[in-house]
């Protein structure tokens, strides 16, 4: 099913996840998909490594493997930064043989001395997409791209990608739902009109915090700021203060309206049925 047609009969619950690396087996992969599975979200996406190197071919497998062993429907990341017309080629054929219906197109991070290819531009594989009878997905941030000084160009940039063919937006996490709110007020009056999903990552320790503020350029409000305070050495009261303010998040995100939930899972289903309980 298309996630685009997903939306039209419902506002979503979804999850991301990425392939099993380290001493992450295949067993345990569907051991957390399992898991998973039985909180029944809307569809999941499958990241790709960091740049989108080694290992790109399983994403579109294991996607499949959602969709087929699971009865959930999936997305598949696929990035451009190292691509070529050869390489997104076989990205291509592989999702069509795994029977991937999903792609969320990305340029992908920047990996300092990886060889970089022929795109470097998200929509740039939009463009490329287009005939391939997917429907596709792009990335969209609330308060702006880490690497894009200017709002103003970065909606023009979100604009593009809906000219290219983009039929859904997933949101860069965000800790403050007045950044999306706002967000959306200015996205929509430059029109875009496809639907947007709220990207939400639980805080499970001060160290992914200052990770993600480095890395994604999300700010903290004061309420996040006083948890960090609080728990700062009480690692577990820490978790928990983060998954209740997750939850909370996304309580209000769809009391107000909001096309979608995306919660960042990061391969660990306890972390998601705890989120959604803290929902109801």
């Amino acid at each position: 099913m298309r996630i685009a047609d997903i939306f039209k009969e419902k506002r979503p619950i979804s999850f991301e996840i990425f392939p099993p690396k380290g001493e992450l087996s295949m067993d345990s992969f569907r051991q957390t998909l399992d898991a998973l599975a039985k909180l029944s979200p809307d569809f999941i996406s499958v990241t790709c490594s960091a740049g989108g190197s080694g290992g790109r071919d399983r994403t579109a497998a294991l996607a499949g493997i959602v969709r087929r062993e699971f009865g959930i429907e999936s997305c598949a990341h696929l990035t451009c930064i190292n691509s070529d017309q050869a390489t997104l080629t076989e990205d291509i054929n592989r999702i069509h043989e795994n029977g991937v219906e999903n792609v969320l197109a990305l340029r992908g991070d920047i990996i300092p001395g990886a060889h970089t290819g022929t795109f470097h531009h998200a929509v740039e594989l939009m463009d490329k997409l287009k005939g391939e009878g997917l429907c596709l997905g792009g990335a969209c941030y609330p308060e702006g791209h880490i690497e894009c000084s200017d709002p103003q160009e970065d909606l023009r940039h979100l604009y593009e990608k809906q000219q290219a063919g983009a039929e859904f937006f997933v949101t860069q996490l965000f800790f403050d739902n007045a950044c999306f709110y706002k967000f959306m007020d200015r996205a929509r009056q430059i029109g875009i009109t496809i639907p947007v999903t709220a990207g939400i990552m639980p805080i499970l320790s001060k160290a992914q915090i200052e990770r993600m503020i480095f890395t994604c350029g999300a700010s903290l409000p004061s309420a996040i700021i006083r948890i960090l305070n609080r728990y700062e050495n009480d690692a577990e009261s820490l978790r928990k203060a983060g998954i209740d303010y997750a939850a909370a998040q996304i309580r209000d995100l769809r009391q107000n309206g909001a096309d979608g939930v995306h919660i960042y899972t990061m391969n660990r289903p306890g972390i998601a049925t705890e989120i959604l309980k803290g929902m109801q």
